[in-house]
């Protein structure tokens, strides 16, 4: 039986003025290992459901549990501990502070979790700029390098406190298909090493790399496709399979 990470609990978000719910009585379980996607048509709720599973968003009613702790009932000071040693997260703008380094903009992130050492930061920051292939580039300021560059930096200053789960939302949405297609592999490889993440995208090539697919649609889950772990040389059929699913739910 697969270990469930994060659950959610007939959640409900409603913005003050709207008629309808963004998000509608939704649960779901988000399990230990897996690339889980979240699909669905403009306007569904997309990045509102991923803000709600991570605590960013407040809860109109329902509840989220990551590893058995219902993030509505922490207090502020140990919401922002658990992101900052468990929650990993990249956006589709990076989000790096201009006037530091891509290393110190890793090693920054580093100093949020309490009481490590600057050489363990440092010899982690180095460490993950080289696993995401940008060690080259460390030194240089978010403006001096290129999209894909900075985007692998920002998953591993995601990934500098060892995260229990990465969300990632449309973090290939700002890149042309060659970085698009870098930064999905390191995803991947993360993945396929056991790293958990929950990513957003409109991108049927990006969704091909999850292990499992959540269709949202007017605020509720549709439906669900599971998936075996990406290969490259199953690809083409797989991207041809997810599209006749998303073709019959009339996305």
């Amino acid at each position: 039986m697969r270990e469930a990470l994060l659950t959610a609990k007939e959640i409900v978000k409603t913005y003050h003025g709207a008629q309808e719910p963004v998000l509608n009585q939704i649960s779901a379980e988000i399990y230990q290992g897996d690339f889980t996607i979240i699909m669905g048509p403009s306007g569904a709720g997309k990045s509102t459901l991923l803000y709600a599973l991570s605590g960013m968003d407040a809860l109109s009613s329902g509840k989220v549990l990551y590893r058995n702790q219902e993030l509505g009932t922490l207090p502020e000071k140990k919401m922002a501990a658990l992101r900052a040693k468990e929650f990993g997260f990249v956006f589709q703008q990076t989000h790096l502070v201009s006037n530091l380094t891509l290393f110190e903009n890793v090693a920054v992130a580093g100093y949020l979790e309490k009481g490590k050492s600057e050489k363990i930061v440092k010899e982690r920051a180095e460490s993950l700029l080289t696993q995401m292939h940008v060690e080259k580039a460390g030194r240089r300021l978010p403006s001096e390098v290129s999209g894909g560059e900075a985007q692998r930096a920002a998953i591993a200053r995601a990934m500098i406190n060892q995260p229990g789960l990465l969300f990632a939302d449309e973090p290939t949405g700002a890149l042309n298909r060659k970085n698009s297609e870098e930064v999905l592999d390191l995803l991947t490889s993360l993945n396929q090493e056991g790293q958990s993440i929950l990513m957003v995208t409109h991108d049927v090539k990006a969704a091909i790399r999850g292990t499992r697919i959540l269709y949202l649609e007017d605020g509720k889950i549709l439906d669900e496709m599971p998936l075996p772990p990406f290969d490259v040389k199953t690809a083409k059929e797989r991207e041809e399979k997810v599209s006749a699913w998303l073709t019959v739910l009339s996305w």
